[in-house]
């Protein structure tokens, strides 16, 4: 789904931009998810002062936030991901996960002075854990008016990684301080009448092998490179033939089994990723005896 992440300062408005982004979609007539770093984090039974101050707990609870936006990634439909994403890796990671899936992404920064932000952040007055809901089968946590600390506050303002339009992770980049409206044209165009970025090979599955595809593999370089040291080991220090195959297998006199072998190692880890289906396994010989002449003889 197209995915809009919302990054900025404590108490820069994060939850309410989502919530009006999330009014707008509904209002288009797209589903909308949105994941929020403050129900999660309470949810997952930690109090948000204390959250903060652990490295680990945010570990947790990113990597639950990065799963459930993966879950529900389509074309169609917006996930909104409510949240600091004050790390640019992290939002690098999330930006790959849309590349794979090929759908759109934007990022919102709320921009804020951190006096400013401050000043917000003193007028909440909630206690941590406050439940929310009519029933106790529809209560859930929601720590979105607890206020921070002021030694976690400085501390999140201090580890903020701003996000920056020419960065393509954080591209196409939308900026909002408090007292602007949102661009909700501007928006959804930019996931909707916008082509995904292409999937390149970092953010792709390799390919499924058939069941006895790696073992044919091994079979067939063992049994080549089994054929150039015994040639070498009679004398035969010229071209040797690949048996049902047209080429030979050039290279020095002086290759020993240990180089040869090293080559075979890398040839496999490439062919696994690169060429695992059973179709290619006529072209194995003739490929692996290309990638032995060129790397023995460079």
């Amino acid at each position: 789904m197209p995915m809009i992440v919302i990054s900025g300062l404590p108490a820069s408005g994060k939850t309410t931009r989502a919530k009006s982004l999330q009014h707008h979609f509904i209002e288009k007539g797209k589903k909308v998810h949105v994941i929020s770093e403050n129900l999660s984090t309470a949810n997952a039974g930690f109090a948000k002062n204390e959250y903060f101050a652990d490295s680990q707990k945010e570990k947790q609870v990113r990597s639950d936030i990065k799963s459930e936006a993966l879950r529900l990634l389509n074309k169609e439909d917006v996930v909104i991901v409510d949240a600091g994403n004050y790390i640019k890796g992290y939002r690098y990671e999330l930006f790959c996960a849309t590349k794979a899936a090929r759908s759109t992404q934007c990022t919102l920064f709320c921009g804020i002075q951190p006096t400013r932000a401050w000043d917000f952040n003193q007028q909440r007055t909630d206690d941590d854990l406050v439940k929310c809901g009519d029933s106790a089968d529809d209560q859930f946590v929601d720590n979105s008016n607890v206020p921070y600390s002021r030694e976690i506050f400085d501390a999140l303002c201090m580890r903020f990684e701003e996000p920056h339009g020419n960065c393509r992770w954080d591209s196409p980049l939308f900026v909002v301080f408090p007292d602007d409206t949102l661009d909700f044209g501007a928006i959804y165009s930019a996931l909707y009448e916008s082509k995904p970025l292409p999937p390149n090979q970092s953010t792709q599955n390799p390919p499924l092998s058939s069941a006895n595809y790696l073992f044919d593999l091994d079979k067939l370089t063992q049994d080549i490179t089994a054929d150039v040291l015994a040639a070498r080991k009679i004398g035969n220090t010229g071209p040797v033939p690949v048996k049902g195959s047209q080429v030979k297998v050039e290279v020095p006199a002086a290759i020993n089994a240990i180089q040869l072998n090293r080559l075979r190692r890398q040839f496999l880890n490439y062919s696994k990723l690169h060429h695992a289906t059973t179709s290619s396994l006529d072209k194995v010989p003739q490929l692996f005896v290309q990638f032995l002449n060129s790397n023995c003889n460079a």
